[in-house]
């Protein structure tokens, strides 16, 4: 449809982009490396982790999974990390989320070298994505939605922004995003939660709107302003009798209610799920680069 923001288009952009400059790295004798950490067996995470892997080879970066059992310490953990931190062969340290309940996710993530921490969720990064400053790196999936903006020209200087979803993830620092003083962000934005009042009235003047609350297809249709342009970052599993498995994923917008009146709009999936991969990747041969100075 006209008003698509395809994702997967715009990922393969970006992905062709790095594979060249992975190239780049390589003709100077530096060979990217990425290490992924997974503790436990969650199914959501074996997935997720396997497409990182999948698509870092594809593009030429060196990439490696560790797998612990889920009852693996805390202490345990911080020491891989550590001996990640120190290994000059890896240029980025991904754990994946949800870690088991025993281990502090804040630790963990605040343990990762912030040179090497390709999520973008040392506290280094956060305060350098707060005071607009260089050198950090952004989390991959409010990159990826700020980079869909960016190439499919929509506006963004002046413009009204709901974001639904006050997350550390995705909605705090898209927020911090959005605010900055650039030619692709200088927006006024309005972050919605679970406790704010009057969210239709919001996204209802909002000529940007990003979905990123975790309620299965909680935009509808009559909270959108015609024109407005959507981004649905969630991801729900819903009962559905006649799918296969008796279930299926939907975003957080319900998508056939809204495309009809949103100027432009992101396919779930096949929107923002592309950009987070391609954003990580990004993100480690940046940090690749920034070894050797360039």
């Amino acid at each position: 449809m006209e008003n698509l923001i395809d994702g997967r288009r715009i990922a393969a952009e970006i992905h062709a982009e790095t594979q060249q400059r992975v190239q780049r790295l390589q003709e100077k004798g530096i060979q990217p490396g990425l290490v992924f950490i997974r503790v436990g067996e969650d199914p959501a995470s074996r997935v997720y982790v396997g497409m990182k892997e999948k698509k870092s080879q594809e593009l030429g970066i060196a990439s490696s999974t560790v797998v612990l059992d889920e009852s693996t310490t805390q202490a345990d953990l911080l020491n891989l990390i550590q001996r990640y931190n120190q290994d000059e062969a890896i240029h980025g340290i991904l754990v994946q989320a949800p870690l088991p309940s025993h281990i502090d996710e804040t630790v963990v993530f605040s343990s990762v070298d912030p040179s090497k921490d390709v999520d973008g969720f040392h506290p280094i990064n956060v305060g350098k994505l707060m005071l607009h400053q260089s050198g950090g790196f952004r989390p991959c999936t409010p990159a990826g939605v700020h980079e869909l903006l960016i190439r499919s020209k929509v506006e963004t200087q002046g413009v009204e922004v709901v974001i639904l979803g006050r997350g550390n993830i995705v909605g705090k620092p898209m927020a911090a995003i959005m605010l900055q003083k650039s030619p692709h962000a200088n927006s006024t934005v309005t972050l919605c939660h679970s406790r704010s009042a009057n969210v239709k009235e919001h996204c209802r003047r909002a000529d940007i709107i990003i979905a990123a609350m975790g309620v299965a297809q909680f935009l509808k249709a009559d909270m959108v302003k015609p024109g407005a342009t959507v981004l649905d970052v969630g991801v729900n599993r819903i009962a559905d009798p006649s799918a296969p498995r008796g279930s299926r994923l939907v975003g957080d917008v319900d998508f056939k209610g809204v495309q009809p009146i949103a100027g432009r709009i992101t396919p779930n999936p096949g929107g923002v799920g592309p950009m987070t991969i391609a954003m990580l990747m990004q993100n480690t041969v940046i940090a690749a680069e920034r070894q050797i100075g360039s």
